[in-house]
């Protein structure tokens, strides 16, 4: 599809990619301003990222030098365990060799080159240069690699058939109001009415995601819910712990969640989610993180209420039937560098019901 409006960069979800395979201090080969925001987010979540910061000059001549520079100023200064350099678009067009100067640098730290540019369409090529050279350098395993491909596809495939890539625009909006859905939301859980509440969430984006489940327990205790979450123990390094880091939060708050499927298996757990919505037949749904893996056939005829962080993902939802959905703004940022459950605007409201 041919998209009009803006899209992940590959160069980001690279970045992303070497922060979640334990990389200290990531070098992006190009301008200055490159990925300037996601960088400085990425800072945050406690990985150093530095920039060439090549101008015009390196644009004719190359930035061979300056890239040597700086891997031996990353390892002298910050002393890390691994390191990745990330190419950019600028580094593509004159063809660097981001492999040799990482040679040419004489550094003792396990270091990875990513060979990306935003020239892609599907963010998904900037994780795969990522996770390729990875495995190379035994990183992660050969099956880890393929699972990841796995993985990849079917993200790709929801957000193509019920996601923000669907279509060539869709209008941004911030959804139903919280306040008007917290309260249906309770009052359906007092009613004695049974419901599920579900939290498939992509990576870190669960540390706030998992509060709504956790508030809806808090005000409802007594309420006939079964709460699932995609907790389980896979992925690469980070998604691990954060897993883990996330379940334990949850058990000490009071929910002790069904586990079905890993944070990294948010695209490919619809069906398997679906499928348990159909044996427990509830009157009701919370869905939150990505709700819109999970196809409409298994939630027709049950009251859903749907919370994303996306903008433009409010519009499917409704055609999908969902008949609240809500947006968590600014859930990304506020989830970054962060380590234990942070409270989501949707549980705040919950719990201003009681």
């Amino acid at each position: 599809m041919d998209y009009i409006q803006p899209r992940p960069s590959s160069i980001v979800a690279a970045l992303y990619t070497a922060r979640d395979l334990g990389v200290d201090v990531a070098v992006l080969h190009g301008p200055s301003g490159c990925s300037f925001k996601h960088a400085r987010l990425l800072e945050e979540d406690g990985m150093r990222v530095l920039t060439t910061s090549l101008a015009d000059n390196e644009f004719i001549f190359g930035g061979h030098d300056p890239l040597v520079r700086v891997l031996r100023y990353a390892e002298e200064a910050f002393h890390p365990r691994r390191m990745a350099v990330v190419g950019t678009c600028v580094a593509m067009i004159i063809g660097e060799d981001l492999q040799s100067a990482v040679q040419d640098a004489k550094i003792e730290t396990p270091t990875i080159a990513v060979d990306i540019h935003a020239g892609f369409r599907e963010n998904i090529e900037g994780v795969l240069a990522a996770l390729e050279p990875a495995a190379d350098a035994g990183w992660i395993s050969a099956e880890e690699l393929e699972r990841q491909r796995y993985l990849l596809a079917k993200a790709n495939e929801v957000e193509r058939l019920r996601g923000a890539a669907s279509r060539t625009y869709i209008e941004p909006s911030r959804g139903d109001l919280k306040h008007v859905a917290a309260r249906r939301l309770v009052e359906l859980a007092d009613s004695g009415a049974t419901g599920v509440a579900v939290m498939n969430a992509k990576k870190e984006t669960a540390y706030m995601f998992a509060d709504e489940l956790v508030a809806l327990h808090e005000v409802c205790p007594d309420a006939a819910v079964t709460y699932l979450a995609n907790l389980e123990d896979r992925g690469l390094p980070k998604v691990r712990d954060d897993a883990a880091r996330i379940l334990a939060g949850m058990r000490e708050m009071g929910v002790d969640p069904e586990l079905l499927g890993a944070l990294d298996e948010y695209g490919a757990n619809g069906p398997a989610i679906g499928e348990r919505i159909r044996e427990l037949d509830p009157d009701f749904a919370l869905l939150v993180g990505v709700p819109h893996a999970v196809p409409p056939e298994y939630t027709r005829g049950i009251e859903v209420f749907s919370i994303t962080n996306g903008p433009r993902q409010v519009e499917p939802l409704r055609e999908m039937g969902h008949r609240h959905v809500m947006v968590e703004i600014d859930l990304h940022p506020k989830t970054l560098g962060v380590r234990e459950i942070v409270e989501s605007e949707f549980g705040a409201v919950l719990r201003s019901m009681r």
